[in-house]
């Protein structure tokens, strides 16, 4: 089996592995680092929830090769949970009741994160544009859609963050 040595940043700490050519990132983020927060459920990249940040862009883990990440930074759902980032998206995911079974709401988190980084006022078409590509089984969507305007609508209310 051919193997590829790599230093990377993980969620702030430098990781150096060597890894397998044709291993996914979800797996190495899940089997070698054991963070088990990004969920494995295609393994085609339709259903977001192994949606990871690769150098600052949201990816989907299942389609990118761990040995093409040499020099890269990732984040992931556990990174931006400790660092308190979207410590206010998560209690209005909860508020909203917009986590139901829990199974894609990593990857929806990481998602709304993003959308939320990028556009402060986004109106619940913009959300839904969004969120399209991960796939929720349980709430129908509106929950979440709620939970993502309750928290730019707060976000906006409290003003820049020091």
């Amino acid at each position: 089996m051919t193997t590829n040595s790599i230093t990377l940043t993980v969620n702030g700490d430098q990781v150096r592995r060597d890894v397998p050519a044709r291993q996914h990132l979800i797996d190495f983020l899940r089997l070698d680092l054991g963070l088990m927060g990004s969920h494995v459920a295609c393994e085609h990249g339709v259903c977001g929830a192994c949606t990871v940040r690769l150098d600052g862009a949201i990816v989907r883990g299942c389609l990118v090769l761990a040995a093409s990440l040499h020099g890269s930074t990732v984040e992931t759902i556990e990174g931006v949970s400790d660092s308190g980032e979207i410590r206010d998206l998560q209690d209005a995911f909860i508020a909203r009741n917009a986590a139901q079974c829990g199974y894609c709401t990593p990857g929806m988190l990481m998602t709304a994160a993003d959308l939320l980084k990028s556009n402060a006022t986004p109106t619940r078409a913009e959300i839904r544009e969004h969120i399209s590509g991960n796939y929720c089984r349980c709430t129908g969507y509106q929950a979440i859609v709620d939970a993502v305007e309750t928290t730019a609508h707060k976000r906006r209310s409290s003003g820049p963050k020091p």
